[in-house]
């Protein structure tokens, strides 16, 4: 940083620009008495007259707690970021979030935030500092893909444990910064998307999983190839989170019961994220339910839905049969189209996607996943397109929609039904809900 413009107001008090940033704000520089150190402000003001006066009040201050023995010196980023990770990982210890989540987050703050802002003040780092990170990051970085470009997924997740830093710094008194200073909406990302499957790779999946089932090698094997083929469609006709399905117990299966439109639908109460509620799953899943607890060795009402083959809770959720599945030369799925890996996230993305292709209100969507409708409009606003074909291509010679549906027959949820090819539909005639057009197929 250095200084232009600079005024003395008074020996050891000074006023002075910024040469490293685009606004003309001014800040002062006090030196900290029978020390050889000095003390920064930012005075958040152009005016030199207010300038002046903010200085020496800022002057005042800092002799006032000095005499009362009380620290002058902000804290900087790292020691800041440093507290909030402690504070996370205490939360992780104690169940509130994944060891994972905390493990990734301090990940980021060690490799990428610290030695981007490590240094400052966190009293100084603003809106500013924030927008450049995307452009620090892609020319200091490298990425996986082909190109090594660092993808704006990555940047999106750097930055959001960057907001949380400086979100835990405002809490805490340590700086006066404002969240909106903080917000993804002002920096020009690609949005995120999910890694879904599509309905046709969705039918290959499940489809196969039957024959994966009964070419397990031993009954261990098997077991757990069938509770992970249950567990599959349970999460893509449920939409629910990991730590959700992970926290799932007995007790939470509602009985059975008959909608306005007379069909009959699960509820299940679900908590995560430090929240609870009541999700709406076809009768379905019921059936896949009542499967699992068939093979489990934990059926208590206490228990977990979701075990280990000793009834003990599957931490990982079959993580590693999910690998295995998609990486068979039958399936080939492990890796999308974007060339992201999938994951046990890519079934609430499918389910998500699924859901809008059919025509599912955003807002009841989103009560349904317990999330926002900003973030389900972030996430998958592309399936707009897919949702609307009769209006995007309208007038457009020699289109039309077929219906190929992805489907479940007893429920019109999300698959492991209904396959038979219709006759073509023309283009003002489109397949009702339940039903995926042609449209919808990757090229």
């Amino acid at each position: 940083m250095r200084m232009v413009n600079k005024q003395e107001l008074k020996p050891g008090l000074v006023v002075f620009q910024r040469s490293d940033v685009t606004h003309k704000e001014w800040h002062c520089r006090i030196k900290v008495p029978d020390q050889d150190r000095y003390k920064l402000f930012s005075l958040r003001t152009t005016d030199l007259n207010a300038a002046r006066d903010m200085a020496f009040k800022h002057e005042t201050r800092m002799h006032i707690k000095l005499e009362e023995g009380m620290p002058i010196f902000e804290r900087s980023f790292s020691q800041v970021a440093k507290e909030y990770s402690d504070f996370q990982k205490q939360r992780a210890t104690a169940g509130e979030i994944t060891m994972k989540r905390w493990q990734t987050e301090d990940g980021y703050i060690r490799t990428q935030l610290n030695p981007y802002a490590g240094n400052t003040q966190i009293a100084l780092i603003g809106a500013e500092k924030w927008r450049a990170y995307p452009l620090w990051r892609r020319s200091n970085g490298k990425g996986r893909g082909s190109d090594k470009r660092v993808s704006d997924w990555t940047i999106r997740a750097e930055l959001a444990v960057f907001r949380s830093v400086m979100l835990f710094a405002s809490r805490k008194k340590y700086t006066s910064g404002n969240a909106a200073d903080f917000n993804m909406r002002h920096l020009k990302l690609g949005k995120p998307r999910g890694e879904a499957f599509t309905p046709e790779e969705y039918r290959t999946l499940y489809t196969y999983a039957r024959k994966w089932v009964k070419k397990a090698e031993n009954k261990k094997a098997q077991w757990y190839r069938q509770m992970f083929q249950k567990f599959m469609l349970c999460m893509t006709n449920m939409g629910l989170r990991p730590p959700e399905a992970r926290n799932l117990r007995w007790r939470d299966i509602g009985q059975p019961r008959t909608g306005k439109d007379g069909k009959p639908f699960v509820p299940i109460s679900v908590r995560g994220k430090g929240k609870h509620r009541i999700l709406v799953a076809p009768i379905t899943v019921a059936t896949y339910l009542e499967d699992i607890r068939n093979i489990s060795k934990a059926t208590a009402p206490d228990d977990f839905v979701f075990t280990t083959y000793d009834g003990k809770p599957a931490e990982t959720l079959y993580a590693s049969l999910l690998d295995d599945i998609l990486s068979e030369k039958e399936t080939k799925l492990l890796y999308g189209a974007s060339g992201k890996r999938r994951s046990t996230y890519s079934f609430r993305h499918t389910y998500a996607t699924f859901r809008l292709m059919h025509g599912t209100d955003v807002y009841i969507l989103a009560q349904q996943m317990g999330t926002s409708v900003e973030m389900i409009e972030a996430y998958y606003g592309h399936v707009e397109a897919v949702r609307n074909p009769d209006l995007i291509l309208k007038g457009v010679p020699g289109w039309e929609a077929a219906d190929d549906s992805p489907g479940e027959s007893a429920s019109g949820v999300n698959a492991d039904a209904a396959r038979a090819k219709q006759k073509p539909r023309r283009g003002k005639d489109l397949p009702k809900a339940g039903k995926a057009s042609r449209s919808t197929r990757r090229p």
